[in-house]
């Protein structure tokens, strides 16, 4: 097939996003109580929400199933073939069906909610077409309204769809909002993902502790301080006083500036060298906080000591530590 060059690229990229905006707002002006008794409903059940669709139908079905997992609603996509040959048994009289379709005419899915009517299930339709007979096998019709797919021939699935999916994904995040989801109970549902270890690592999960923290007493030699730092291989240690608590923190480049300044290194004390304030961090802190103080412009960092509520040096983090969980 040969490409026309009168296409404007950038202009009909423009003018599929304004047909696309145009449906979305369509669909806004136009809702009305079913999409709220649609939410109560979900939100009232104690079961299962099964969400099916045929074609591009059933791919946003997926997302729609996959969104409303990910936000704290039980659900699964099920495709209407599939169902017909065994997987609607797992479907009960108790359990809401939220049917995707834009004509409201696929046969297949018809036949499955045909089935599920009988079984007793909850039936919301979201379709272009409330007249359809997927409208009419349905316990809630959400009238999708749209007033022309982008598609340039009026006939691929585009602005239809992607309303489809707008509205699944605002019954949703309504639903997550409704049960209260917290950052916490978000994270607990994604926490193989970047997000989920922002929001549920904290310090104390990737520190070095025990034998491997880097401390060091600030009665100790120099000598002994470069053969401590040296062995924990972190470019930094920890100096605590005689209870442990933190007084100051040595690290490679505190002795390049000292070894810079032509002074006689093994003639100093640690407490000579050290900076007493150094920047700190809560073992119960999250550990994206430890990534941002790293990263602070003014004062740039690549380890922190960790300290306990009563200023212990508990730990060390390096930057190293914090890219290696996935921050």
């Amino acid at each position: 097939m040969l490409l026309s060059a009168a296409v404007d690229i950038l202009e009909e990229i423009r003018r599929v996003l304004d047909i696309e905006i145009e449906g979305l707002q369509s669909v806004r002006s136009n809702l009305n109580s079913n999409f709220a008794r649609a939410v109560e409903v979900i939100a009232s059940s104690k079961r299962h929400v099964y969400v099916t669709g045929a074609g591009k139908s059933g791919i946003i079905a997926t997302k729609i199933a996959a969104t409303l997992r990910s936000t704290g609603t039980a659900a699964t996509f099920l495709h209407p073939s599939e169902a017909l040959h065994g997987d609607v048994g797992m479907v009960g009289k108790d359990d809401v069906v939220l049917s995707i379709g834009k004509s409201g005419e696929t046969s297949e899915l018809n036949a499955l909610l045909r089935v599920l009517k009988k079984s007793g299930s909850t039936i919301i339709a979201i379709t272009s077409s409330p007249e359809s007979s997927m409208a009419a096998l349905s316990d809630l019709v959400l009238e999708v309204k749209i007033i022309r797919e982008a598609c340039h021939l009026n006939l691929a699935p585009t602005t239809s769809t992607t309303a489809a999916l707008a509205v699944g994904d605002a019954i949703a995040i309504t639903l997550m909002k409704m049960k209260g989801l917290s950052e916490q109970d978000f994270a607990r549902l994604h926490p193989g993902g970047q997000l989920g270890k922002r929001l549920l690592l904290t310090v104390e999960d990737v520190m070095r502790k025990g034998p491997d923290n880097p401390v060091i007493p600030a009665t100790q030699n120099i000598k002994e301080m470069l053969a401590r730092i040296t062995s924990f291989r972190v470019g930094a240690i920890s100096i605590v006083n005689e209870g442990g608590e933190l007084v100051g923190l040595v690290t490679d480049y505190d002795i390049r500036r000292v070894l810079e300044s032509e002074q006689n290194l093994f003639s100093l004390r640690i407490t000579d060298i050290m900076n007493p304030k150094p920047a700190v961090i809560p073992a119960d802190e999250k550990a994206v906080r430890a990534l941002e103080i790293m990263r602070d412009r003014h004062k740039p960092t690549a380890v922190l000591p960790v300290v306990d509520g009563s200023r212990r040096a508990v730990g060390m983090v390096h930057l190293h530590d914090l890219i290696s969980a996935g921050l």
